[in-house]
């Protein structure tokens, strides 16, 4: 914790930098992803302050759209599309998933009934070898049904039919770095 306290003591030293943020946010892209401490969006996608809004979630998991009462993903969902007007929304999976893994596995979740509840969410449950450490093809098939998940948001359906918002699936590699996105053409995941 220390290393952690130590730089947020500087951090703040710097006030000529974060100056501009006070004048709001206007981030273009919505990045759904794990809350897997690995997987650090900024980190992977190079971007600054205000650049990304983010939605962590475990599993990178998109609930089901309900109104009553609302999800704070789902409040999360509608403000970035609604309120921030980003163009695209990236929904990114990543090796080594500990929550994709359990459902890939059907791990017993009893001891962890808060985390057995909300995997529900994740149906149907992920393809895959229950032996992969990577749970590649399970994160991956998983990514794809949270982004059909989206496409069910009232906010996301009517932008995508304006054609004003774009969706993306990544699957990201922990133990290379490596990004992967969904090429709808070939059905497959293939490097950036």
């Amino acid at each position: 914790m220390q290393p952690l306290i130590d730089n947020a003591r500087t951090f703040g030293q710097r006030p000529e930098e974060f100056a501009k943020l006070a004048q709001g946010q206007s981030p273009q892209v919505l990045f759904i992803t794990c809350s897997d401490s690995r997987v650090v969006p900024a980190l992977i996608t190079g971007a600054r302050p205000g650049e990304l809004f983010e939605l962590r979630t475990a599993g990178n998991i998109v609930p089901p759209y309900a109104s009553q009462p609302p999800t704070s993903e789902a409040a999360t969902i509608e403000y970035a599309v609604e309120v921030l007007g980003v163009r695209d929304i990236v929904v990114c999976g990543h090796s080594h998933c500990g929550a994709v893994g359990a459902l890939v596995r059907g791990d017993d979740l009893t001891a962890v009934p808060a985390v057995r509840d909300w995997l529900a969410h994740a149906t149907p449950r992920p393809a895959g070898a229950a032996e992969d450490p990577e749970v590649a093809e399970g994160v991956q098939s998983h990514v794809l049904t949270q982004l059909l998940r989206l496409r069910s948001y009232p906010c996301v359906e009517r932008k995508l039919a304006e054609g004003r918002l774009g969706l993306h699936a990544w699957y990201y590699e922990v133990h290379t770095g490596a990004v992967r996105t969904h090429r709808p053409q070939t059905d497959t995941f293939e490097s950036l």
